[in-house]
Protein backbone atom coordinates (compact mmCIF):
# COMPACT_ATOMS: atom_id res chain seq x y z
CA UNK A 1 0.00 0.00 0.00
CA UNK A 2 1.29 3.17 -0.90
CA UNK A 3 0.95 6.68 1.26
CA UNK A 4 -1.67 8.98 0.27
CA UNK A 5 -0.61 12.53 -1.06
CA UNK A 6 -1.87 15.39 1.21
CA UNK A 7 -2.59 17.46 -1.86
CA UNK A 8 -4.46 14.60 -3.84
CA UNK A 9 -6.45 14.48 -0.59
CA UNK A 10 -7.54 17.82 -0.55
CA UNK A 11 -8.34 18.11 -4.04
CA UNK A 12 -11.34 15.41 -2.94
CA UNK A 13 -14.53 16.43 -2.01
CA UNK A 14 -15.90 15.39 1.24
CA UNK A 15 -18.43 12.75 -0.06
CA UNK A 16 -15.29 11.38 -1.87
CA UNK A 17 -12.80 11.58 1.18
CA UNK A 18 -15.51 9.69 3.12
CA UNK A 19 -15.78 7.14 0.28
CA UNK A 20 -11.78 6.68 0.62
CA UNK A 21 -12.24 5.91 4.24
CA UNK A 22 -14.65 3.45 4.35
CA UNK A 23 -12.91 1.68 1.61
CA UNK A 24 -9.31 2.17 3.48
CA UNK A 25 -11.15 0.86 6.81
CA UNK A 26 -12.54 -2.10 4.85
CA UNK A 27 -9.04 -3.11 3.79
CA UNK A 28 -8.37 -2.21 7.58
CA UNK A 29 -10.97 -5.32 8.53
CA UNK A 30 -9.53 -7.59 5.92
CA UNK A 31 -5.93 -7.14 6.90
CA UNK A 32 -7.00 -7.74 10.06
CA UNK A 33 -8.88 -10.98 9.73
CA UNK A 34 -6.12 -12.16 7.42
CA UNK A 35 -3.04 -11.30 10.31
CA UNK A 36 -5.88 -13.23 12.53
CA UNK A 37 -6.37 -16.32 10.55
CA UNK A 38 -2.32 -16.38 9.89
CA UNK A 39 -2.45 -15.83 5.73
CA UNK A 40 -0.80 -12.37 6.40
CA UNK A 41 3.01 -11.78 6.26
CA UNK A 42 3.83 -7.89 5.55
CA UNK A 43 2.64 -6.35 8.65
CA UNK A 44 4.11 -3.13 7.28
CA UNK A 45 1.18 -2.40 4.87
CA UNK A 46 -1.56 -2.38 8.20
CA UNK A 47 0.74 0.40 10.05
CA UNK A 48 0.94 2.58 6.16
CA UNK A 49 -2.90 1.57 6.12
CA UNK A 50 -3.51 3.09 9.29
CA UNK A 51 -1.31 6.10 8.40
CA UNK A 52 -3.59 6.87 5.12
CA UNK A 53 -6.85 6.47 7.72
CA UNK A 54 -5.35 8.91 9.53
CA UNK A 55 -4.44 11.52 6.89
CA UNK A 56 -7.81 11.00 5.24
CA UNK A 57 -9.74 11.79 8.17
CA UNK A 58 -7.52 14.76 9.00
CA UNK A 59 -8.17 16.47 5.61
CA UNK A 60 -11.58 15.58 6.29
CA UNK A 61 -11.67 17.40 9.24
CA UNK A 62 -10.07 20.14 7.54
CA UNK A 63 -12.81 20.54 5.05
CA UNK A 64 -15.64 20.38 7.37
CA UNK A 65 -14.35 22.62 9.51
CA UNK A 66 -13.94 25.27 6.40
CA UNK A 67 -17.55 24.81 5.30
CA UNK A 68 -18.99 24.74 9.04
CA UNK A 69 -17.20 28.73 9.18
Amino acid sequence: MKPLKPEQLRRMTIAELQRELDNLRNEQYRLRVQKTVGEFKNTDSIRQLRRNIARVQTILNEKRREASV
